[in-house]
């Protein structure tokens, strides 16, 4: 909508006095009605106008268009559309669905190289059940002394 001209409480006063002083209390109402009516007329009439250009925009596609350059122009936004793709696609993601194509080829342990990883597998699967057994070792005995503590 068009803003009309700017003005406050004090200035319509102003006018209203002067208006007033020059067409007099007779024909005022009369005056005040035309000038409504006139603003009415071109209210409307730029209403129309307006809803006029947007249905052409619509039917041209202008509005599709200038989304796009606003969504280029914004550069955070920009940025951020593509941060949140990206984003939603690593959530998606899961290992056994990745491409192989993208991933170089994973080469092939010889038996040497096998025996070792063996060994390695092996000795930490053995320090790992001898640290649970000692950790359990040391709980019982740490329970063990609180029992003899109750007992005293």
């Amino acid at each position: 909508m068009i803003a009309f001209i700017d003005m406050g409480m004090s200035e319509l006063l102003v006018i209203g006095i002067v208006a007033l002083i020059i067409v007099g209390p007779k024909d005022l109402p009369g005056m005040f009605r035309t000038v409504g009516r006139f603003t009415a007329r071109v209210r409307a009439m730029s209403r129309e106008f307006t809803n006029a250009m947007e249905q052409a925009a619509d039917e041209s596609g202008v509005k599709d268009i200038q989304k796009g350059l606003n969504s280029v122009s914004n550069p955070a936004q920009f940025g951020l559309d593509k941060v949140n793709e990206d984003l939603k696609s690593s959530l998606d993601w899961h290992p056994d669905d990745r491409d192989n194509s993208i991933l170089p080829p994973k080469p092939e342990m010889d038996d040497e190289r096998r025996a070792l990883a063996k060994k390695i597998s092996d000795k930490s699967a053995q320090a790992a059940l001898q640290r649970q057994e000692l950790e359990k070792s040391n709980s019982e005995n740490a329970t063990g002394e609180e029992d003899t503590k109750d007992l005293k």
